[in-house]
């Protein structure tokens, strides 16, 4: 776990190289919100993701974010958008699959928890207008929660933003 642990503090170090005006960062989880919703989905979280939402219980950089976790914040939580998701859409998505981040179209990065391994699990991108037959059918973004926040939030904010959240000429 070590290892994890390490690439943790490297990709929140990353973050925090990144000006206020673009990020913003939620306040650490200091109870058991984390362990009531792994309760409440019936599947254990990945310790890289358990690990970052204690320490910042929302992301955002440049727009793209990772919802919170807690009933307090209401339509903005993992909570809510689990259960939206799950139990009052046309196409609910797969029991095992955690929406973290919603792209603004209806989409979602999720954590596909039936494929935990070690530590860690893939993220997928479930499509709300795909009518998937099998979870195999579903896109695999990204190995794991700490290589999305590498690729999705970090890679693409700094394609065109600089670190002070200036554009890029």
């Amino acid at each position: 776990m070590t290892a994890v642990t390490s690439s943790c503090e490297e990709i929140l170090n990353e973050l925090y190289k990144f000006s206020d005006d673009i990020l913003s960062l939620g306040e650490p989880i200091d109870d058991k919100r984390i362990e009531e919703l792994e309760l409440q989905v019936g599947y254990p979280f990945p310790f890289d993701f358990k690990y970052i939402m204690t320490k910042h219980n929302y992301l955002s950089l440049g727009g793209i974010e990772v919802l919170g976790i807690g009933k307090e914040l209401g339509n903005e939580s993992i909570n809510n958008l689990y259960r939206f998701e799950h139990e009052e859409v046309g196409n609910p998505m797969f029991k095992e699959f955690l929406p973290f981040s919603p792209d603004g179209y209806g989409n979602h990065y999720c954590l596909d928890l039936s494929k935990m391994e070690g530590y860690t699990c893939p993220v997928v991108f479930w499509q709300h207008d795909c009518s998937y037959v099998d979870k195999k059918e579903v896109e695999i973004c990204n190995a794991n929660f700490i290589e999305w926040i590498k690729e999705v939030m970090i890679d693409w904010t700094s394609e065109d933003t600089n670190y002070d959240g200036s554009d890029k000429v």
